[in-house]
């Protein structure tokens, strides 16, 4: 269920950023749906939480795919948003996510690389073995953290940030992402969410010098809780 005000799930917040567990459906910045964006959700609790007049300031630092679930920074200061977009450029920034598949890859752990080249008119990308024009090199590396009967649940680190990278990623090696239609799952979600999930950051905190872990439970969902 999309965020709101008032089940907005917070993991951290202090005066420079809000960490925040994304819900499937939420958007993170506003697009063509007009539908009400995360940032603004944020912005509205901020606001009334602190009783500030006039615009509240929101940066927005990273993005998640609608259908995912899982970590999102937002930075509250413009300073804390420039040093954090440094810190992804530096790649000091470590994120993990966690993605379940029916088809088991063949290697318990690897790493993929590949050469992805978005279509934006289907909002697609796709990947190839060998650089093309216009691709940019991805890649990533997973293991095998569990079996279910019929599932498997895959833990990713990503090197690279492309455009629908894992989804993309695992779906060229046959263990597309459970739910999604897009990348070749059999069915949708009856939520229209799919099974990837931003499931921990770790960075060192741009302001304060702190080491800051965040981890973001899993969706209240029968498939996630087994993988708990």
């Amino acid at each position: 269920m999309p965020s709101t005000k008032d089940n907005l799930k917070i993991l951290f917040e202090d005066n420079h950023l809000i960490i925040v567990n994304k819900q499937s459906g939420d958007i993170i910045q506003g697009d063509k749906t007009g539908d009400t964006p995360l940032s603004e959700i944020v912005k509205e609790y901020i606001k009334e939480k602190y009783n500030k007049p006039g615009n509240v300031f929101l940066g927005v630092v990273h993005r998640l795919d609608r259908p995912t679930t899982g970590v999102v920074v937002f930075a509250k200061t413009s300073k804390a948003l420039e040093r954090f977009n440094k810190m992804l450029r530096d790649k000091t920034v470590n994120k993990t996510y966690w993605a379940v598949v029916k088809n088991k890859p063949i290697k318990e752990i690897d790493t993929l690389t590949g050469y992805l080249k978005k279509n934006p008119k289907n909002n697609k990308s796709t990947s190839y073995s060998s650089e093309i024009e216009g691709s940019k090199k991805a890649t990533l590396h997973y293991k095998t953290l569990k079996s279910l009967d019929n599932y498997h649940l895959l833990e990713v680190d990503l090197e690279t940030g492309r455009h629908h990278q894992i989804r993309c990623q695992l779906a060229a090696i046959g263990s597309p992402i459970k739910g999604d239609l897009k990348y070749g799952f059999n069915r949708s979600n009856k939520d229209a969410s799919i099974h990837l999930h931003a499931r921990k950051i770790e960075f060192i905190h741009p302001v304060t010098k702190e080491t800051i872990l965040i981890t973001a439970p899993t969706p209240n969902e029968v498939i996630w809780q087994a993988c708990n």
